[in-house]
């Protein structure tokens, strides 16, 4: 079983002295890799809070919405495997300056030329983007981190991703309305959504430059064999299907809803771009906060049995976020989802990454992003015409469902079970 570590009380000081040990023990490539997460965590905060806005005010409905989500996710899904040798053949580094001048590309190219055409074609590029990110990432911070710091630095990471996302929110609520007022047009017509969605694509291209500064560790002629991965795939099915099934279905029930949510709160609960960007503001803090606070919480409990926990405490909250009238309990319920549902998350990838050899971990997480990008591939199409034709409740009730089966999925597989880990020194720099 995997148990959890010594259990310590949590006194608050020496909480946050152990907390800036483990910081101060990120290594170089790290420390630039979470500058670069500041940058992008911004401007994306801003991007995920307008861009549907943005599609919406140039006369398109929900259902190309869906559509596009659809797109990216399918192409990310489909150039997982691709990518993920790719990643190996290149190095992290190069991977990861390539995926980053692809997103500042698409968003640039798509606050430009504002057609439909543009936008399929854009959100291919962000799809390779997508893809190319999320088989790099886990690998990367694996080789750049040793046991001690190597479940902070995953949630560290992603819960400063979620804070400047925040600030991003709470930024991208406002913008519209400032660029409106200095081109003496509405805040909410195509053109004041337009020029901000072209500032989060300069924004995006400053987010390179801290990658240019990483330096790039040789892996061994292990690593980069093509079929090593692929071989270990075959020899472990029953672990990889373990891993992964249960992402898989959280991906199906999350593609249902989280990329709907600020036309959520638009259309139901009837708030204005600036309430919703400071709502999502403090959603992102919220889940930035829960990502904090996830590695001494997985210290005390154990990271599967975190997971298990925080997602099935997380489902009560989606019932009352989708189906309260009442604008503040949905809000509340909003900001405990989040902060729940995923702390959970760096905490699993983590977990996955321990429980696998280093010559299969490009692999296992190009599996890993199939996995997450198969729900968001198919999911927003249906929900889209769900709420075109039904309205959000349908979506809710589906969410609802596979949430619950993947919760019973990780207790079933992990918690009552035993699993061996994989331990390997961190590449030096």
């Amino acid at each position: 079983m995997n148990n959890p570590k010594t259990r310590t009380t949590f006194h608050p000081l020496r909480l946050i002295a152990e907390y800036g040990s483990h910081i101060r023990a990120f290594k170089p490539n790290a420390r630039m890799y979470l500058l670069n997460v500041i940058i992008t965590g911004a401007v994306m905060g801003i991007f995920r809070l307008l861009f549907n806005f943005f599609v919406l005010s140039l006369g398109y409905n929900e259902a190309l919405l869906g559509n596009l989500i659809t797109t990216s996710s399918f192409v990310a899904l489909l150039a997982a495997l691709p990518m993920g040798y790719l990643a190996d053949m290149i190095g992290r580094k190069g991977s990861l300056i390539i995926s980053g001048a692809l997103l500042s590309f698409s968003i640039l190219a798509m606050a430009i030329w504002r057609t439909e055409n543009t936008f399929y074609s854009m959100n291919v590029i962000s799809g390779i983007a997508q893809s190319l990110a999320g088989v790099t990432m886990a690998p990367f911070l694996m080789e750049n981190s040793d046991e001690k710091e190597r479940t902070y630095l995953f949630s560290f990471g992603q819960g400063l991703q979620m804070t400047m996302a925040s600030v991003g929110n709470w930024v991208g609520g406002y913008l519209p309305t400032w660029i409106g007022s200095a081109q003496k047009v509405t805040a909410t017509s195509s053109m004041a959504y337009g020029n901000s969605i072209f500032i989060v694509g300069v924004g995006a291209a400053i987010a390179v430059i801290p990658l240019l500064l990483l330096k790039s560790p040789r892996l061994e002629k292990t690593q980069r064999a093509v079929f090593a991965p692929f071989q270990y795939a075959v020899k472990n099915p029953l672990l990889l299907t373990k891993l992964i099934l249960p992402m898989l279905l959280t991906s199906l029930g999350a593609g249902l809803i989280m990329p709907f949510m600020n036309v959520f709160f638009r259309v139901v609960h009837h708030q204005s771009d600036v309430v919703i960007g400071t709502l999502f503001a403090w959603g992102s803090l919220a889940m930035g906060i829960g990502l904090l606070i996830a590695p001494p919480l997985a210290e005390r409990t154990g990271k599967i049995q975190l997971v298990v926990i925080t997602q099935a405490i997380s489902i009560p909250f989606l019932i009352l976020l989708g189906f309260s009238p009442i604008i503040w309990v949905g809000a509340a319920s909003y900001y405990i989802r989040l902060a729940l549902m995923n702390m959970s998350s760096p905490v699993y990838q983590t977990f996955i990454m321990e429980h696998v050899e280093p010559s299969a971990r490009a692999t296992v997480a190009s599996l890993t992003s199939m996995a997450w990008n198969f729900g968001w591939a198919f999911s927003p199409t249906i929900s889209g015409w769900l709420q075109v034709q039904y309205g959000f409740g349908p979506p809710f009730i589906g969410t609802i469902i596979l949430y619950t089966i993947s919760v019973i999925m990780y207790w079933a597989f992990f918690w009552r079970g035993s699993i061996s880990t994989v331990q390997s020194p961190a590449t030096t720099d």
